[in-house]
């Protein structure tokens, strides 16, 4: 009698086993399911709610200025080489008509600087040339010049400050609806404020993604303008140093002596 009690518990807990195994998959196919629901596009996106637009706009704005500020500043657009070597011809031969008109005829940030300084040389000072109204005039220009492209470079400032505070708008409408719900449902149900918490720490997270890459373009290409403009000041005063030291040439050729008796 024991034995086959024995024997039927025996079946009974095989069957029992073997159907949980069978089964097992399904189940846990069933669990998995709401949670891959969602694809990452959904997941890290669209949960972030209505904000979300507003962060998209200014991550398109950020690459939009990176890349016209990185064809804008460059080297060529500046201080492009052939034309400094050019320029430096002719004012070490003291042609300042041609180099006037050259560097007029050029597009490039040294062309425009030149062609707007060179006019105030004096030849009537040997001694300098004038130095000080030639510098008047290249600071001017950098003045109203540096202006224009530093305000494409700011606006990469203004995606790095604005980018945490959108985030920040979607933190505070996340964490409003979820004191909503905890004022209506008057419990903690992670289930009902899971929505609302999500659209929090989405915003926020999109929010500082956007701005830290916004601050380092930021102060990139500010560096980057700031080094080229002194390239082309520095071309300049090459430039400046090289007609004055042809006109004075005697004067310092008689400076430096030819040997020294012993």
């Amino acid at each position: 009698m024991i034995k086959n009690l024995a024997s039927r518990s025996g079946r009974t807990i095989g069957l029992m086993t073997t159907a949980l195994f069978l089964s097992a998959p399904a189940l846990l196919a069933q669990d998995s399911a709401p949670a891959e629901s969602k694809n990452l596009l959904e997941k890290y996106v669209l949960d972030g709610g209505w904000t979300m637009i507003f962060i998209g706009l200014a991550i398109l704005a950020l690459v939009a200025l990176a890349v016209f500020n990185f064809m804008n500043l460059t080297k060529a657009k500046f201080c492009p080489g052939d034309l400094k070597m050019a320029l430096l011809d002719h004012m070490a031969n003291c042609r300042v008509r041609s180099a006037i008109e050259l560097a007029a005829s050029h597009p490039s940030y040294l062309g425009r600087m030149m062609a707007y300084a060179l006019p105030n040389i004096d030849a009537t000072r040997p001694e300098d040339l004038g130095r000080d109204q030639i510098e008047d005039a290249i600071a001017d220009f950098s003045i109203n010049e540096n202006r224009k492209s530093m305000t494409w470079v700011n606006y990469i400032s203004l995606v790095a400050q604005a980018a945490p505070m959108l985030g920040l708008l979607g933190t505070v409408i996340g964490m409003v609806s979820a004191f909503g719900i905890l004022a209506e449902s008057g419990s903690a149900d992670p289930a009902q404020l899971a929505d609302s918490i999500s659209v929090a720490l989405l915003t926020t997270m999109w929010g500082l993604m956007t701005a830290i890459p916004a601050l380092l373009c930021y102060f990139f290409f500010k560096n980057k303008l700031n080094n080229l403009v002194a390239e082309c000041h520095h071309a300049a005063e090459d430039l400046i140093n090289a007609s004055i030291q042809t006109v004075n040439q005697d004067a310092y050729l008689a400076k430096i002596p030819e040997g020294i008796a012993v």
